[in-house]
Formats: C-alpha cells, sequence, structure tokens
C-alpha cells in the first residue's frame, strides 16, 4: 500500500530522531502524530497530534493506528509487544521482525553469522560454568555484554583477565550475557541503507565515527577507504535488508580490523545518529528516504555534496548553540530537551566542506 501526501505518519516514540523524521514528513506534506510516553517530547514539540502513553497500553496503540496511515519507529527498544501488537491489522514499517533480531544481542549476531556477514567471535553465557569454559576460549581482553538493552556503552564490561570475568559477570547482574572476543580494531566505520517498498536499495557514503566514553562524539564523511571495503559493506548492508524484506533505512556500524578487514558490531533498524550529516550533506538525507521507504515514494539519491564532520552536543554543549550558529558552513541542531544532562545528547551540529 502506498501513502499519498496528506496522510499521516505514526511514529512510535518521541525523541530526537521521531522530531527529524517528523520534519522530513512535513516536507514531503505529511502528517506525524507521535506516540511516547514522555510528556513534551522533542517530536512532539513539532507533530501534528501527540499521544501521551506508555507503549503497551493497547487503546493508546489503537488510537495512533486509527489516525495513522502507516506506523515506523524511532528507536529499536520499543516493546516487541507493541509492534506485533499494530501489525496484526495495520501498516508497520518496518515490520516487527528487525526488532526481534536487534533487541537481543545472541539473537542479532546469529542472524548475521547465518547471512554470511562476519561478526567478532562470541557465546552465549547463562551460567557461571559458561563463563569459565568460555573466558579462555575467547581470549583477554573479552567483553561481556547484556543479551538486551544497553546502548551508548551501557550494558556491557572489558574483562582484561580470567580472575575479572566473575566481578564483571556480577556487575551486568548475573543476567544472560554474551561474551566477544575483543577486537583490536583501527576506527570504526558505520554504513546506512534505505530499502524501499519495491525492493530498491540506495546507499550512503561510508562515515568513520569516534566514540567517547562509548558515546558518538563525531561522524566524518567521506571516510577514507578503498573501493573495495565500500562494496564490502554494501553487500553486507544489502544481505541484511534483503533477508529482513526491510521497508525504511537501517545503520550497520563496523570496525575496520588492522588487515583492512570489515567486521560487522551491531545493527540499528532505523535513521542513525552517524547519518544525521546527510541532512545538509546530500541530495536526500536518512531521514527523507525513511519517509519515502515506507510510504512506498521512490527513493533519493544519497549522493554526497559536501564533505561534512557531524559533532553531538552532549550535556552542557548544548550552550555553544549561539557561537556555532555564527560559524561559516555551520548548521546546528538543538533538539529541545530541557535537561542537559551529562551524556545526554542535547543536539548535533554539522560543518561542510566542498568536495
Amino acid at each position: 500500500m502506498i501513502v499519498s501526501p496528506g496522510g499521516t505518519i505514526g511514529i512510535l516514540g518521541g525523541g530526537q530522531l521521531g522530531r527529524m523524521l517528523t520534519m522530513a514528513a512535513h516536507d514531503l506534506g505529511f502528517k506525524a502524530c507521535i506516540l511516547t510516553p514522555e510528556e513534551n517530547s522533542p517530536a512532539s514539540q513539532i507533530a501534528d497530534h501527540t499521544i501521551v502513553a506508555p507503549y503497551k497500553r493497547e487503546e493508546a496503540l489503537d488510537e495512533l493506528a486509527e489516525r495513522s496511515d502507516v506506523i515506523t519507529y524511532e528507536f529499536e527498544n520499543i516493546p516487541l509487544s507493541a509492534a506485533k501488537y499494530l501489525e496484526r491489522d495495520f501498516l508497520v514499517r518496518p515490520s516487527s521482525r528487525p526488532l526481534q533480531s536487534t533487541q537481543n544481542r545472541l539473537d542479532e549476531k546469529t542472524f548475521l553469522n547465518n547471512i554470511g556477514v562476519p561478526t567478532t567471535t562470541f557465546a552465549a553465557i547463562t551460567q557461571m560454568d559458561d563463563l569459565i569454559g568460555q573466558g579462555p576460549h575467547m581470549g583477554f581482553p573479552c567483553v561481556l555484554k547484556t543479551q538486551r538493552g544497553g546502548y551508548d556503552g551501557k550494558g556491557q564490561v572489558i574483562v582484561k583477565e580470567k580472575r575479572d570475568l566473575s566481578p564483571a559477570w556480577s556487575e551486568l547482574m548475573q543476567q544472560p550475557v554474551i561474551i566477544e572476543s575483543f577486537v583490536p580494531f583501527t576506527r570504526e566505520l558505520s554504513i546506512i541503507c534505505a530499502r524501499g517498498l519495491n525492493g530498491a536499495v540506495v546507499f550512503y557514503p561510508l562515515a568513520e565515527n569516534d566514540h567517547r566514553d562509548h558515546i558518538l562524539h563525531d561522524s566524518t564523511v567521506p571516510a577514507d577507504i578503498s573501493d573495495m571495503q565500500t562494496m564490502r559493506a554494501q553487500d553486507m548492508a544489502r544481505r541484511i535488508v534483503e533477508e529482513l524484506e526491510y521497508v525504511g533505512v537501517l545503520a550497520v556500524e563496523l570496525f575496520e580490523t588492522e588487515d583492512g578487514s570489515l567486521l560487522v558490531n551491531e545493527i540499528a533498524p532505523r535513521v542513525h545518529n552517524s547519518g544525521h550529516w546527510s541532512i545538509e550533506a546530500c541530495k536526500t538525507s536518512q531521514f527523507e528516504n525513511h519517509i519515502r521507504a515506507i510510504t512506498g515514494m521512490p527513493l533519493g539519491a544519497a549522493t554526497l555534496q559536501h564533505h561534512a564532520v557531524m559533532t553531538n552536543l552532549i550535556g552542557d554543549d548544548i550552550n555553544q548553540v549561539d557561537a556555532l550558529g555564527k560559524e561559516p558552513d555551520t548548521f546546528v541542531h538543538d533538539y529541545g530537551k530541557t535537561e542537559a544532562r551529562p551524556g545526554r545528547k542535547m543536539g548535533h551540529y554539522t560543518k561542510l566542506t566542498a568536495l
């Protein structure tokens, strides 16, 4: 089903990604209805209608479906049950299937390996015997990550030697985890792609990402990589979206190893922080292409028109917006969040230079 301009996009989630999706929807002639448990969320400040309620409340989901022509989600940690409830009788794009694959790190890495996409070596840990057995097999240092939840470095611990295994698991509350071999990567990269309703796929240029304290600090585009690496990254992304029969924008986060190989760290079934530069630097932003995909419109070209560096404004960094806004070729985005907490993404800015 194709949704024509004038229709309404329902969005599960009211954060900054929902805000930028709403802006893109408006630019294309659509309305936006937000379902979020938060009052005065970034997206609700500009949406046409907001439903403030828990994601699992069926009456709220019914209202969202009644007001919308197609529903999408802005982050992957919405309750899977909410997406499944909606898609019984309604259009949800992407479907709930990517959520099933990405809300559990064990499922995600198993899925990737099953379709021939390389990751670091990993194993499931549900009891102490598993941990003692797998730790030496993975080598040290290694990484423990909770199977569910966690972002921006939360829910994971680096284990430097065998005696640290038990304390690390205790730190993660002895819940089910995965143990991973540590990747001695040279840098972190990401590729964003969009897949349309008709199966067409477009790829954005790879970004090189700098994380500080496990939070994305900046993304530089285009990354200085070989044509072969670009082809490998695109092949991995294509395999993922085609296997999932995906509709919308998806991001793939990558490690580059010392020999130039690429390993997938994780995937995000949504528009992504490392693609915010596309708003000013590309012919079609990731947000516009997501709206185009889920409504059945043809995808726009992801052609890069400028070199770009996108930098997150985290916590009190948001106080720089006035000064940044006066710098040439600099585009500042304030997400409209009221409290600038440490580690909280409050906005971003993108600096452009000529290709």
